[in-house]
């Protein structure tokens, strides 16, 4: 999706487009990598001085919401966000190492999840899925430091 896409649609959607919140959109855009929040923060903070770190955080939430914005819980337990490559349901192998992020699809735990809800009579909305362990690149690099 195109920035001047998910510009329109934030607007659409009844959203203010403060410069601002275009920064943040255009840090994200612009990133090859995921970003905690901090690092989303630092980079706008050196255009807008003034902004604070709630600023982000909602920006971040609104994202989210409308599906623009991929989330990934990290091992260590914090959060970073890439922009979303596809409107499909799909999960991640993270890296432990560097950090490398890998989409795939097809979970196939509709079985469980219809399981789990008759026996404990929950009501699931979604799920998320999450490896974590070291890519092919990481590997290999671990491989040559141990010989």
């Amino acid at each position: 999706m195109s920035e001047k896409k998910i510009l329109s649609l934030l607007r659409e959607k009844g959203y203010k487009l403060t410069p601002q919140r275009k920064a943040i959109m255009k840090t994200i855009f612009l990133s090859p990598h995921h970003l905690s929040p901090a690092d989303i923060y630092r980079k706008v903070s050196k255009i807008y001085r003034g902004i604070g770190l709630v600023t982000v955080y909602r920006t971040l939430e609104i994202l989210v919401k409308l599906g623009l914005v991929c989330e990934v819980h990290t091992e260590k337990g914090t959060r970073r966000y890439i922009l979303r490559e596809s409107k499909k349901h799909h999960h991640h192998l993270i890296c432990t190492e560097c950090g490398r992020v890998v989409y795939f699809l097809n979970c196939n735990l509709e079985n469980l999840a219809s399981r789990l809800s008759r026996e404990t009579k929950f009501e699931i909305k979604s799920h998320s899925l999450e490896f974590f362990g070291r890519c092919s690149e990481c590997q290999k690099r671990l491989t040559k430091t141990l010989k």
